[in-house]
């Protein structure tokens, strides 16, 4: 097998042996927590422009299994401690290698990915890229930004998606990197789901008389999205709405908000988030590197916090009829605690409040 190299934009170079596409590449460098789901963090195209980092050390022992995608995959590159070449599962029908290889996204295993996370936990996300030869000069890894990657993820056309069963309410949901679980949570609620380019107007949205807009998840820096946010301001108020992640980002720079960028972001299954308006904490689901800053919302109540850094995790307009969150409430990590968010979205569209 092929050696090659993991080198940080710091310097700091990880050697360890190749699979997947034989390409180099140059990403900003993330971890992810979870213990499982290796195929939805593949497959999440809220990843794009990233190389990601597995801390579970045993990755690709369940074989790649297509009916657990989320979207298409968009990663830079993908780092693991030890990769099973020998998958074994019932529902397997490939594996890993191949799955990357045919998608162009080159992997490294037997990188020690502890120290690896360490060193993020403690400097912060970076750039970093994959290669056969450690780079003499590091100035181009150092200046790649992800940039533009919303209109890389999106539909191109609209979809639609029927209803399971009997059709009660129609939903706009604008793709910004949606995952498919959140249109299959829809529909299983009787939601004829379109979903649309995130470069549809809010006037095109709107003729289509929906019961409920849906915002989607998504890669990237919130604020860069100048066209979706103006595109929100004018969807506030006329039709029920539930942001989840990006959404939820982009409704509160729609308001008035602002948002910051994190230290090494929320990334895993197992981010503790409290209920303000209750007593409960949940175990979330959360892919993000950026965070709404609570303090700058002139409208809306901030109703869930991160237990562990007191980040906004979601926030309630009732004077607009909108809700959204921060982590993925359709990924169920509990795995059913947050699922009830669908339920209140349904509850919106049927007149009832908050």
């Amino acid at each position: 097998m092929k050696k090659g190299y993991l080198v940080l934009q710091n310097g700091r170079v990880f050697e360890g042996t190749r699979f997947g596409a034989e390409t180099d590449a140059t990403g900003e460098l993330v971890f992810t927590t979870g213990m499982c789901g290796y195929l939805e963090t593949l497959t999440d195209p809220s990843y794009a422009g990233q190389i990601v980092t597995q801390t579970y050390p045993l990755i690709g022992n369940y074989g790649v299994i297509p009916e657990d995608f989320e979207g298409e995959c968009h990663v830079r590159g993908y780092v693991v401690r030890e990769w099973c070449q020998e998958p074994s599962n019932f529902r397997c029908q490939g594996d890993l290698d191949s799955f990357l290889k045919e998608r162009g996204v080159p992997g490294l295993c037997g990188v020690d990915t502890r120290e690896l996370t360490r060193i993020l936990r403690e400097s912060g996300v970076m750039n970093a890229c994959i290669c056969d030869e450690v780079p003499a000069d590091l100035a181009a890894v150092a200046a790649y930004a992800v940039s533009g990657v919303v209109e890389s993820v999106t539909c191109r056309e609209p979809v639609l998606c029927p209803a399971e069963g009997e059709e009660r309410f129609r939903v706009s949901l604008l793709d910004y990197g949606a995952k498919q679980n959140i249109i299959r949570e829809l529909q299983k609620r009787g939601c004829a789901v379109t979903v649309l380019p995130a470069s549809a107007s809010a006037e095109e949205v709107l003729a289509a008389n929906p019961d409920g807009v849906m915002l989607s998840n998504g890669p990237g820096d919130p604020a860069e999205n100048v066209y979706q946010i103006a595109q929100i301001q004018k969807l506030l108020g006329k039709a029920p709405l539930f942001g989840i992640c990006l959404g939820h980002q982009l409704t509160a720079l729609a308001a008035g908000g602002s948002t910051f960028k994190l230290k090494y972001g929320h990334r895993g299954v197992n981010q503790p988030v409290r209920d303000l308006n209750g007593v409960r904490t949940y175990i979330t689901s959360q892919n993000h590197g950026y965070a709404v800053d609570s303090a700058s919302l002139p409208a809306g109540k901030v109703s869930f916090a991160n237990a562990n850094d007191g980040t906004c995790e979601g926030v309630d307009y009732p004077g607009l009829r909108a809700f959204t969150v921060q982590f993925h409430p359709e990924a169920r990590s509990g795995p059913q605690d947050t699922s009830f968010l669908f339920d209140r979205f349904i509850n919106l569209m049927k007149g009832g409040d908050l």
